[in-house]
This record gives C-alpha cells, structure tokens and sequence, in this order.
C-alpha cells in the first residue's frame, strides 16, 4: 500500500474492531505480553554471547548437520548447560527490571535479569533470566536485587501466562 493510505487503513481497522473494544498499544504493552508468553527477546534475553541450550531453545536445533560451533552446542546439550535461562516471580511487591542482579540467600550475585515487568494478568513482578543450573528448577528460591533490597522470587516453568 501507499503512504497516504496509511491512516485510511488505520481508521478501517479501528471502525472493524470497534464491536470489539480494540485499541491501539505501544511497544511497553507488546513486551509485556511477550514476557507473560516467555519468549525471548534478542538483545535482551538471547544474543551472540547465549546459546539455544542454555535459552531453553535447544528444540530448534538439529544435530542433523554440522554447521559453525555444533559440535560445541552437542557438548554443552549432553553435559548440560553450566546456567539457564529461567522465568521468575517475585514473591513480594516490586517490579524486576532488565540489567537487575540475582543474588543468592547470602546476597553473591549469581545471575542478572535480562527482561522484567509488572504483570498485569498475574499482578505480581515477573522476568527472566540466567542462573547456575544448580538454582534453575521450578521451585527454587533466588532473589532479585530491587533498589538495594533483595526481594526473594520463585522460579517457575514457562510460559506465566497460562489462560
């Protein structure tokens, strides 16, 4: 389409969902529901310096064929990783945000947050991030270094959203 017909599209779209109560959302909104979801954002969540193992994304990588580092990646899927990616909910008040330490119960950074968020489906602070493996299962308790308070989180299983 055109330029011009931009916000003639635009109109229509909203005229077409109005019965629905549609509105238009920024990119705050789209990050929240993609976190609630526990998909990965590039640049926050995985990049250059992660691989799909330790992302939890080693379903979308066939050993079929050889291809640039896969005999590191086998390694590292049948040793297992030496961190995670997990999904975390904190178990007070507080909003985990992207760059945030998780500490241990002795306060020893052990990880850092690569996206968090208030959850307005689940009303409580959510994220993720990478931790050892020994602290990765669902159930394990770690905290989240909020404004120089160690607020104790949960990991749970993916996605946080489940209706």
């Amino acid at each position: 389409c055109k330029n011009e017909d931009a916000q003639k599209i635009w109109d229509r779209v909203f005229e077409a969902g109005a019965d629905y109560g549609i509105k238009p959302i920024g990119l705050a909104a789209r990050d929240t529901l993609r976190l609630e979801m526990g998909f990965c954002l590039y640049g926050n969540d995985i990049d250059d310096t992660t691989s799909p193992i330790e992302a939890g994304l080693g379903w979308i990588t066939k050993f079929t064929k050889d291809f640039v580092n896969s005999e590191a990646l086998k390694e590292q899927k049948e040793q297992g990783p030496k961190r995670k990616l997990v999904g975390f909910e904190l178990d007070e008040r507080g909003i985990p945000r992207q760059g945030y330490d998780i500490v241990d119960n002795n306060g020893k950074v052990i990880g850092v947050v690569t996206s968090g968020t208030m959850s307005p489906s689940l009303e409580k602070g959510i994220g993720m991030g990478y931790v050892p493996t020994e602290v990765a299962a669902p159930g394990s308790k770690i905290y989240i270094q909020v404004r120089k308070k160690a607020l104790p989180a949960t990991v749970v299983k993916l996605p946080f959203y489940k209706g």
